[in-house]
């Protein structure tokens, strides 16, 4: 089953300093039929104005994954961390039994688009931690790049769940495939261009819900920038 989630279909919201589209109900969006998948709770696609950010908030029990599509963001947290991410780094916060954060963009005039991701994790209450580190836009050009792992492995961002995300870029015409593990999900977010996954097109900002597939085929339309979730199963 592949159950696509068109861009369009996602909740919105605009704050003025924040534009913000969710693949998944957050905030004042609300849709019972869309709570996540699996594992994975949120999909935040956010574009911050210049000067503007999240002022200190806290949170529990998340895996949060930030991915950084254009501009930087300026984080601070309880834990005394801080420093600018950017384009091509990947920052991690396991929240645990509870942290607070900031999130700036600290550029005058340029926005910051970026994706928020929210994994829940397997054991709740567990010590907060943060990491950021880089992850080469290369590594990814025509070919899967592990972004968080439960391991780290290959260099990925370390999470508290089974959960595997990767990331690719496509040109146009370009075929790159994956094999999911029986009983396991998956979650396609297309994060620009155009692309087939067995058959359906899929445009920027499309999701698609995958389960009892163990072969995904994907062929970019256009140039393309993807993300894949390997999901562990519903319990």
């Amino acid at each position: 089953m592949i159950q696509i989630r068109p861009s369009d279909a996602r909740g919105y919201a605009d704050h003025g300093w924040l534009r913000a589209k969710h693949s998944f109900s957050f905030a004042d969006y609300y849709d019972p039929a869309e709570m996540g998948w699996g594992a994975l709770r949120v999909i935040n696609e956010d574009r911050v104005a210049p000067g503007s950010g999240f002022g200190r908030h806290g949170h529990r029990d998340m895996e949060i994954v930030t991915y950084i599509l254009s501009g930087a963001l300026e984080h601070q947290d309880s834990l005394g961390n801080g420093g600018i991410i950017r384009r091509g780094e990947v920052q991690r916060m396991s929240a645990g039994k509870g942290i607070l954060h900031s999130e700036f963009n600290p550029s005058p005039d340029e926005e910051t688009h970026l994706l928020q991701i929210w994994i829940e994790p397997v054991v709740q209450g567990t010590k907060a931690s943060y990491e950021q580190q880089p992850m080469a836009i290369d590594a990814m050009r025509g070919r899967w790049r592990l972004v968080a792992s439960p391991d780290g492995a290959d260099g990925s961002t370390t999470i508290g769940q089974d959960a595997r995300l990767w990331a690719s870029m496509l040109v146009s015409g370009e075929p790159l495939s994956y094999a999911i593990a029986a009983g396991r999900l998956a979650y396609v977010h297309v994060v620009s261009g155009a692309l087939n996954l067995n058959g359906q097109v899929l445009r920027a900002g499309d999701g698609a819900k995958i389960a009892d597939e163990t072969d995904l085929r994907f062929q970019a339309d256009e140039a393309a920038e993807i993300l894949l979730f390997d999901l562990p199963p519903n319990v």
